[in-house]
């Protein structure tokens, strides 16, 4: 075995009440390195991104098992990368064992007591039903299903850490970016957003929308995709993946703190699925192979590879229609990235995050009033409300544009960026981990979220006939 040094990002709770933590369970108190982390199977970036800073709590020695190959190679250089920085770097210690039965040797020596999964998503469900077998935490990225299938499986996995006294959480990074805390925090003001409106099919009373690159820059740096991430049957189609982040989102902001009960809550409207086209030029040029592997071929059409990595899904919510849609395209335009768009519609207001050309590819949050509404009164209120938000986050302020819509103004200190969201939410995971226990709401509102996208995977693979 060698010894890499490795930023491993730790914490995983969860727990909730209905959910309780059994007495069999490990206690965690905080304790300098108590958190011992095992590294499974890394084949997507986020597994090195969530070790992008230390934590006290967690052992700087961190267990990798992995079969021999491309995706943990790549990881490791991105953990070296991280320890061997100029600023703030890492000082990481990876204790990796590759071979054919890693899985089986990692349930064996049980070097730590917290699993971080990221990477083939055909495996993730199986590896994290097999992890709290041996009474491991677990803390995944996300998708933790991408079928029907996996929803099943999924719903046994919270029964299993239920009764182990362990805690399976996945990493909802999304709910750390600061437009889209703003929208929430609005949005609990009444006297700014009024009531939640229901909306309709043809008229949505939640949007959101993402769009993301098949090439782009990590940590500075061209990303390279193994060839497998192209294959949807490993990856799990787009409607499966990143959507998951976009449900979530419309759970947490709309409903916070709420139990969303899938089965009576849910209902299921309209979904759809389509490819993004990807040259052999192109498919050579993120991933560094030469020619398309067996496995792909079955998507090959006169030399270009088609991938379902996009959809949407259209369902209600508690009586709320809301509409989630991602969308991939090859790369990103001049000085842009990955975007997302965002509108919440309230009786007085509508909360709209942007990041296109307009905003310099940067989310901003805007506030534009219903019609009808006796504007100089409500600005009026809207800065007196401004007050309790500003006070949780110094700096923020309003900006009233000619049209008379209210830009959000965002201090650069609050844009931190996606990667280092990863560690926010270490952080929180942390501090469950040592409660035991996570909020009420957590575990249910998975299940609805992944009921949610692997529901409309099946409706719009029904249209295809």
């Amino acid at each position: 075995m060698k010894n890499y040094l490795v930023f491993s990002m730790a914490a995983l709770m969860m727990g909730v009440p209905c959910f309780a933590q059994s007495k069999k369970a490990a206690k965690f108190t905080g304790a300098v390195g108590e958190v011992r982390i095992i590294t499974l199977d890394p084949g997507h970036f986020h597994a090195s991104l969530v070790q992008k800073v230390s934590y006290p709590q967690v052992s700087k020695d961190v267990h990798v098992y992995a079969p021999k190959g491309f995706d943990v190679d790549e990881h490791l250089k991105r953990i070296e990368g991280f320890n061997k920085r100029a600023e703030s770097p890492t000082s990481w210690n990876e204790i990796v064992y590759t071979g054919p039965d890693f899985m089986e040797k990692m349930l064996s020596e049980k070097k730590g007591n917290v699993v971080v999964l990221a990477g083939n998503n055909r495996k993730k469900t199986e590896y994290i039903k097999r992890s709290l077998e041996a009474g491991l935490n677990v803390l995944s990225d996300k998708p933790m299903a991408i079928n029907s299938q996996n929803f099943k499986l999924l719903k046994e996995c919270f029964g299993i850490a239920k009764q182990k006294g362990v805690l399976l959480y996945d990493i909802m990074t999304e709910r750390n970016e600061i437009t889209t805390i703003l929208q929430r925090e609005l949005s609990m003001i009444p006297a700014v957003y009024g009531s939640q409106l229901k909306g309709t099919p043809e008229d949505p009373a939640i949007v959101k929308e993402s769009v993301h690159h098949l090439f782009k820059f990590v940590d500075n740096k061209p990303l390279t995709r193994p060839d497998w991430y192209f294959d949807v049957t490993q990856q799990g189609e787009g409607i499966v993946d990143v959507t998951t982040h976009l449900v979530d989102l419309v759970q947490w902001e709309a409903f916070p703190g709420q139990v969303i009960d899938y089965a009576k809550d849910i209902r299921m409207l309209d979904a759809n699925r389509w490819t993004t086209a990807i040259s052999l030029d192109q498919y050579k040029q993120v991933s560094g192979e030469e020619n398309y592997p067996e496995f792909l071929k079955k998507d090959v059409q006169n030399d270009t590879l088609k991938v379902y990595c996009n959809g949407d899904i259209l369902y209600k919510i508690k009586g709320v229609c809301a509409k989630v849609s991602v969308t991939w395209n090859y790369t990103f335009p001049k000085g842009g990235g990955d975007t997302h768009f965002s509108v919440m519609k309230g009786s007085k207001a509508d909360l709209i995050i942007r990041q296109g050309k307009e905003q310099n590819y940067q989310p901003e949050l805007f506030v534009e009033t219903v019609k009808g509404l006796n504007n100089m009164e409500y600005e009026k209120v809207l800065k007196a409300s401004m007050t309790k938000v500003i006070a949780k986050y110094p700096g923020v302020a309003l900006e009233k544009r000619s049209d008379g819509v209210w830009h959000v103004i965002i201090p650069a200190k609050y844009r931190i960026g996606h990667e280092a969201h990863f560690g926010q939410v270490t952080e929180h995971f942390l501090d469950y981990l040592k409660k035991g226990a996570l909020p009420s709401w957590e575990v249910p509102n998975m299940l609805a979220k992944y009921y949610v996208t692997t529901s409309a995977l099946d409706m719009a693979k029904a249209k295809v006939k």
